[in-house]
């Protein structure tokens, strides 16, 4: 009859209604990063909290990032300590660069005076170059001097001591010729080895790359356990390896704090930022962990394994409750009243799945399957 014919429409058209669906995904997301925000990762929108669980490798800097970034002077080798100090601290004057910052922390202890710098200049991934007390003076890495045909030999032997017990070497030439070295020591993070062994233990291939000499960054690998470790790389060769990665078919994370960082964050499917790091990296990355905490990083793939988990159980839900109802409402043994009832309580069981999100913390990281993630190779 037509009376039994509307019932039957309505029942449908109530069963029918997608609020479940519409509120699948968007509650999980919420949820998931407001649990996020609770433990110090904040993630700047759903694509970087989807894209999160499917990682298959991770790219890490080394400084600031495995490291704590404050880098102390331990050892300066020449003739004149106190004048290789204070030519070095002069020609970096007003730099934001850690070792710059722990030369002049060493200038200042020493309590030495500075005299004015000119025509400096930087050279990226290499050091610098500047005039101080009338004296052309090179400060930086070997490929530094090598590139302005300075020789070496005098301070080798002392420079590969200082790199093989983990510390970084600055070369200070003047006139052309190698007057001196400082040694820094920046000490690893004390949670950098176990965040390391959860993502590695989750099958994600862990690379480290940093523009400091192989055998500093040796140290700092094995001490940390990263799978790989590439070494004397400039910032553009750090996004040429992240796109090498991409090629290969992996889904790839960058992990950085600073300026030089950026190009291979942009590059990344997925860039995590150091809030303890620069603007332009926490701008530049989908995640920022605020605490500067490498265990934060298994933490923002373990919410996002969460989050995605979630969001599979409501759309099971959601289409289960309307592949039941729907038929048993066109066939006229479920009246409006009832699919009312049904429609309203799918809403409310996907809301509360949702919530269950809250009670997630940082805790150990495994993969949706419990398998693998696969090999770089």
């Amino acid at each position: 009859s037509l009376s039994e014919a509307l019932i039957a429409a309505v029942s449908v058209l109530v069963i029918a209604c997608p609020c479940a669906l519409g509120l699948a995904t968007p509650t999980a997301i919420m949820v998931g990063t407001g649990a996020a925000a609770r433990s110090g990762i904040l993630i700047k929108d759903a694509l970087a909290l989807e894209t999160a669980h499917k990682v298959t490798a991770l790219v890490l800097d080394k400084t600031g990032t495995l490291t704590e970034g404050h880098p102390v002077v331990t050892e300066i080798a020449g003739d004149d300590r106190n004048q290789i100090l204070r030519l070095a601290g002069a020609a970096q004057s007003g730099s934001e660069h850690p070792l710059a910052k722990a030369v002049l922390d060493a200038a200042e202890e020493a309590g030495l005076d500075l005299p004015a710098v000119k025509n400096f200049q930087s050279i990226t991934g290499q050091g610098l170059t500047a005039t101080v007390d009338g004296h052309d003076l090179a400060l930086g890495n070997r490929s530094l001097l090598t590139s302005l045909n300075i020789h070496l030999e005098d301070f080798e032997a002392q420079a590969v001591a200082l790199e093989t017990e983990g510390q970084t070497v600055m070369w200070l030439s003047v006139e052309g010729k190698v007057v001196g070295l400082i040694a820094a020591s920046d000490p690893v993070k004390a949670s950098a080895q176990e965040a390391v062994a959860r993502l590695r233990g989750a099958g994600i291939h862990t690379l480290m790359l940093t523009g400091d000499n192989a055998r500093t960054a040796d140290v700092v690998g094995k001490a940390v356990t990263v799978d790989q470790v590439i070494a004397e790389v400039m910032p553009d060769e750090k996004a040429a390896e992240v796109v090498r990665l991409q090629a290969a078919g992996h889904i790839v994370a960058m992990v950085g704090d600073g300026i030089n960082d950026a190009p291979a964050l942009a590059a990344a499917d997925i860039g995590f930022a150091m809030g303890t790091g620069t603007d332009v990296a926490m701008q530049t990355a989908g995640v920022t962990l605020m605490r500067g905490d490498p265990l934060l990083l298994p933490a923002a793939i373990d919410v996002s394994h969460a989050t995605w988990s979630k969001i599979r159980q409501n759309l099971f839900w959601a289409f289960v409750y309307n592949l039941v109802g729907i038929p048993l409402a066109a066939s006229g043994l479920l009246s409006p009243m009832i699919a009312g009832a049904a429609m309203a309580f799918s809403s409310f069981s996907v809301v509360s799945n949702s919530l269950l999100l809250r009670r997630w913390r940082a805790g150990r990281l495994t993969t949706a399957s419990g398998q693998a993630k696969g090999e770089v190779k």
